[in-house]
This record gives structure tokens, C-alpha cells and sequence, in this order.
């Protein structure tokens, strides 16, 4: 599993024009499902991104996480996170997991999330979405579990 945690000022995902999911400040998290996860991965990775410390305390260092400031999360679900592209041009998928295991991981990610005090806003799994932030900073971390 991987997740590409972005801090933002704002962000919102869309379907056919239709908001399906926006937040304030917090993070967008684009998370890739690989086939050899599982739900105990799911739960760890939203755990470490639940406490990831990357929002500034009053001296400006990186010592907050999403928990501490009450931010949200917007998780947007993206098999191509998982892409090999080792050989050639084309980027292969065949690590990612497929949609009927995925789906079920990306939520139990979610809900891990929840649990950790996050309000958390999705996109639509597997719905071809815009999705549209203010990366602040910008910060960017990339987390493999």
C-alpha cells in the first residue's frame, strides 16, 4: 500500500461535475492498493498517516499531526500509485490490487482513519475523478507500508 499524503489548505474531488468530497485544512491522501495487502496493512498505514508530523507548531517545526491540528482528510483511492516502471515506457499494474480487493482495503483504511479522530471525505472508488487542492507549503511525503 502506498500514499502519497499531501498538506493542504483546502481540497475537493469530483465526479462528472459533482462534488463528492471536500475539506479545510488537513490532507489529501492518494492511496494505492497493492495485491499483497492486507487489512492489517490498511490499518498501520492509516495510523502512521493519522500521526504523521508534518504541520508547524508555533516555531514553525514540523511537530503537529492532522489529530493535533483537527484537520481532515480527503483519501482518494489511485491504482496507479502502484505502477512498475522498471522496463519500457508503459507503466505495468500488474502489482496493483484488484478492484474487488482493493475497495474493501481503501475503506478499512478509511475507517481506520476515523478511528484515529480524523473526519475523513472520499472520492467515488474506481469513478474517473478530478481532484483539485492548495498544496501549503508545498510538503508532499510519500509512505509505503
Amino acid at each position: 500500500m502506498r500514499a502519497v499524503v499531501q498538506r493542504v489548505r483546502d481540497a475537493r474531488v469530483t465526479v462528472d461535475g459533482e462534488i463528492r468530497g471536500e475539506i479545510g485544512p488537513g490532507l489529501c491522501v492518494l492511496l494505492g492498493v497493492a495485491e499483497s495487502d492486507d487489512e492489517a496493512v490498511a490499518v498501520r498505514l492509516a495510523e502512521r498517516v493519522a500521526r504523521l508530523r508534518i504541520f508547524e507548531n508555533a516555531e514553525g517545526k514540523f511537530d503537529l499531526s492532522v489529530v493535533d491540528t483537527g484537520g481532515a482528510a480527503l483519501v482518494v483511492s489511485q491504482f496507479t500509485l502502484i505502477a512498475d516502471t522498471a522496463k519500457g515506457n508503459r507503466p505495468s499494474f500488474a502489482a496493483a490490487a484488484r478492484p474487488e480487493q482493493a475497495e474493501p482495503l481503501y475503506e478499512r483504511f478509511c475507517a481506520a482513519l476515523r478511528a484515529e479522530g480524523v473526519e475523513v471525505e472520499t472520492g467515488v472508488f474506481g469513478a474517473r475523478m478530478a481532484v483539485e487542492l492548495a498544496n501549503d507549503g508545498p510538503v508532499t511525503i510519500v509512505l509505503d507500508a
